[in-house]
């Protein structure tokens, strides 16, 4: 996995004023940790992050402190829930050969046989791996596969130096049969409208009944 190098300025003043002129001043204020170190407060050119954070775990080897190992890993990322811009970034400091627990995307190839359809249960699994060798995704192909196939989180071939941290029986997805589905549906159409028939004529002789009992009480 290639790096970012980004540059940080350290910051000296806190609060919800502070981080308001920070990122008026088109920065991120951020929170570096780890390794048994007191965190340090910073600040990130925001667009700069914006584009780096493109990227799914995405490491940045942060320029412009002293006293610190500056390889990172972002964590925690808060947008603003409206206009999305970047609001705070929690960054890990990582070493190389280090294991972090990730999440990273399935991406599924291939066609499946013609009359299936594939629902994806899971579109991301949490693994172990090196820091700096995190894998962009897993792929899996689905080339061939017929109606009441399923495939779960122990399927997928993750690279080398990668486990699964996702309970492996977990669903990823299953390929169900078009026709199978439209007949069900179907019946059960069929089934909730002979239910309303059978209940409109239950009315029907109810309120005759009724009528006939008022008549001969008359």
């Amino acid at each position: 996995m290639s790096e970012v190098r980004i540059a940080a300025e350290p910051r000296t003043e806190f609060g919800k004023g502070a981080a308001r002129r920070v990122r008026r001043a088109g920065k991120v204020p951020a929170v570096l940790y780890g390794h048994g170190t007191d965190p340090r407060h910073i600040a990130l050119p925001g667009h700069e992050m914006m584009l780096a954070l493109k990227t799914p775990n995405v490491l940045l080897r942060v320029d412009g402190l002293v006293g610190t190992d500056n390889l990172v890993l972002p964590r925690a990322v808060q947008r603003d829930p409206i206009k999305g811009f970047l609001e705070h970034i929690d960054l890990l400091v990582v070493k190389k050969g280090e294991k972090v627990t990730v999440e990273i995307s399935v991406n599924l190839t291939g066609e499946i046989e013609a009359g299936g359809v594939l629902t994806q249960e899971l579109v991301t699994v949490e693994v172990e791996t090196e820091a700096t060798r995190i894998p962009e995704g897993v792929e899996y192909s689905v080339e061939g596969l017929g109606s009441d196939a399923h495939v779960t989180a122990g399927d997928l071939d993750l690279p080398q130096g990668t486990s699964l941290v996702t309970d492996p029986e977990t669903m990823v997805l299953a390929i169900s049969n078009e026709r199978g589905d439209a007949d069900a549906e179907e019946a059960s159409e069929e089934a909730g409208a002979e239910g309303e028939s059978e209940a409109s004529e239950e009315d029907g002789e109810a309120a005759a009944s009724s009528a006939g009992e008022s008549a001969g009480s008359a």
